[in-house]
């Protein structure tokens, strides 16, 4: 059962209310809609009173309100359009894709720095897993000495004298890598010669850095006026009118640095690619190196009084 609704005349229509509570409005197919016949407009259409019916046009949302026909919407029918809006699914859409994106960019970035080692030359490669072999070797030796001497300190009778061996020998140690005792074992010696231009302090700073990342334990460096500097923790080096200043001592070309280590592990440094050896000769230079099954650190590096530091105990 239906009633007219209110102010719509009964011969036009144009929309009923039902009256179980849910109010419809419907645009009728018979004569008198805008002076057009059923023909013309249309299958009835059933719409919820309060909402904006829309028709499609040029890609947008035109309104329509309730109870009037749909022809009269346009540009003229002051009806409000509807712009597209921003949805969450977009949103978390272009969230993901710069995500991926970005973990991509990564991606090859890692894989461009990962792959240093590729283009290294085969006898290369065996040269860094025979030094890094060296290392391990030393590493177990010293390992292997400090459980000695544990043991031989907890062996009861012998533990005082034990004691006391231990800290000669680890004086004697400190000793040397301070400089202030001289050294004697197997070692190399490499000379730095100019060619068409002084040897430059960097060169020579970089051969001692190699050294020491090759196991050096004790150093020495003689210019060719015959003096001669210990290299230690604290030693520097500058240029100095065409020579280098060794801790404010100044040397002369050509120069020698004698060294006590490993001599295979420490020459393989020296030798790697791009390393000390092909800097010089780019330089216009030369470096000569031998091993020697004995070599004598006598240099020495006078102690000093400290000022600030205190030992911790």
């Amino acid at each position: 059962m239906t009633r007219p609704a209110d102010g719509v005349d009964p011969g036009v229509d144009r929309g009923v209310v039902s009256v179980d509570g849910d109010p419809t409005v419907r645009l009728s197919t018979g004569d008198g809609v805008d002076g057009r016949s059923s023909a013309e407009d249309g299958p009835t259409v059933p719409l919820p009173v309060g909402d904006s019916p829309t028709v499609p046009g040029d890609d947008e949302t035109v309104p329509i309100a309730a109870g009037e026909p749909a022809g009269a919407a346009g540009p003229g029918s002051g009806a409000r359009r509807l712009l597209p809006r921003l949805t969450a699914a977009n949103a978390m859409i272009g969230v993901l894709l710069a995500l991926l994106g970005f973990t991509l960019v990564v991606q090859v970035r890692t894989n461009s720095t990962g792959a240093s080692l590729e283009t290294t030359r085969q006898e290369d490669l065996v040269r860094i897993l025979s030094d890094l072999e060296a290392q391990e070797e030393r590493v177990r030796q010293d390992i292997a000495t400090l459980e000695e001497s544990q043991r031989q300190l907890n062996s009861g009778a012998e533990g005082r004298q034990a004691a006391l061996d231990e800290a000669t020998r680890r004086a004697d140690e400190l000793g040397i890598l301070a400089g202030t005792l001289p050294a004697r074992g197997p070692g190399l010696t490499v000379s730095f010669m100019p060619v068409s231009k002084p040897i430059a302090a960097s060169r020579v700073l970089d051969a001692v850095q190699e050294l020491r990342g090759a196991g050096a334990e004790a150093m020495q460096i003689a210019g060719g006026d015959g003096a001669t500097v210990r290299i230690i923790a604290s030693t520097y080096f500058l240029d100095a009118n065409g020579g280098i200043s060794v801790s404010g001592r100044r040397l002369t070309g050509p120069f020698m640095i004698t060294v006590i280590g490993d001599p295979k592990t420490m020459q393989t440094a020296l030798n790697i690619p791009g390393g000390v050896v092909a800097s010089v000769s780019g330089d216009g230079g030369n470096v000569a190196i031998q091993e020697r099954e004995v070599v004598d650190v006598t240099a020495l590096s006078p102690p000093k009084d400290l000022q600030h530091a205190r030992p911790v105990s």
